[in-house]
């Protein structure tokens, strides 16, 4: 089942009322089923949100995600005991094997390179590279083709409507870095959410290790799934001049967690694979899989 985002931008007052989720504002008042809600984002200071509502949604699996001043996602709570054998699975997380971590890795930072290939050549028409960068990734990418791969990236990442190409990514760049970081925190939280519905720990990576990170797994797990954003990013630079996010822009990002991407045999919107991604690399820690299920971002092939 696609769950919703809900995306609440005015002074409101969130409340419980019969397993319903009860909004209320100046304008209007609404309700929606709390097992249909996947995201809650709220990006108003003045936003009251019950105790009762807030454990109804965490019990639910839902995301709450809160913006700060700049009106980017600056936190969020997850259900910490979302799966039937919890400490079992932290258990084999913790004591995951480094070459197990650097293999996972590697397969991650593939993932991401080739998909970062494809986009390119899906937006500029011409050939590139990254194949090859992609097949230079060693364990634990100890070469950091990552990095080689980000700076080719970024250099030739087209700007429509612009004179030159190439964007300077930074966390606190100009535009349109605001609109790449909105999308990668909804991105972010997204993975969380995954993960932690797979009863995996957030806080411990396999390759970020910030202790200042409490979402180190989800950095590491959303990695491949960064072009969708920057796909999403380069249609709105097409379709709008606007450089500021407003609730418009915001919208039209919050939609690519329902956007088709492609397993083997099937596919699934974007918020199902991240599921489906989390499960197997619990599987990889519990040593029943090898590799993490990755989609292809796109189906070449297919004419929708």
């Amino acid at each position: 089942m696609i769950k919703k985002t809900i995306l609440i931008e005015n002074k409101s007052s969130i409340t419980a009322k019969n397993l319903q989720l009860v909004i209320k504002s100046d304008v209007r008042e609404s309700t929606i089923p709390i097992e249909d809600i996947g995201f809650l984002v709220l990006d108003n200071p003045e936003i009251y949100l019950s105790i009762p509502a807030m454990n109804l949604m965490t019990e639910n699996n839902t995301a709450i995600i809160i913006c700060s001043n700049n009106h980017l996602p600056n936190g969020m709570f997850l259900n910490l005991n979302s799966h039937h054998i919890q400490q079992e699975i932290f258990k084999n997380q913790i004591e995951a094997s480094i070459p197990l971590k650097k293999q996972l890795w590697q397969q991650t930072i593939i993932e991401k390179i080739k998909n970062q290939g494809e986009l390119l050549e899906k937006i500029t028409k011409n050939k590139n590279s990254f194949p090859f960068l992609a097949s230079k990734v060693l364990s634990g990418d100890t070469s950091n083709m990552e990095g080689v791969a980000a700076q080719q990236y970024w250099k030739n990442f087209p700007l429509p409507n612009q004179e030159k190409d190439g964007i300077k990514r930074e966390r606190y760049g100009d535009y349109p870095n605001n609109f790449l970081n909105y999308g990668y925190a909804i991105l972010r939280a997204a993975t969380a959410r995954a993960l932690s519905g797979s009863g995996l720990l957030n806080t411990l990576g396999i390759h970020h290790k910030s202790k200042y990170n409490a979402f180190a797994l989800a950095d590491d797990i959303m990695e491949p799934f960064r072009p969708l954003v920057d796909e999403k990013v380069f249609e709105l630079m097409q379709r709008y001049d606007e450089q500021e996010l407003n609730t418009l822009l915001k919208s039209e990002i919050l939609q690519i967690l329902t956007r088709t991407v492609y397993f083997k045999d099937e596919k699934s919107p974007l918020m199902v694979a991240l599921q489906k991604t989390a499960s197997s690399l619990q599987h990889c820690f519990t040593g029943n899989r090898k590799k993490i299920k990755y989609p292809q971002l796109w189906n070449l092939t297919d004419t929708e």
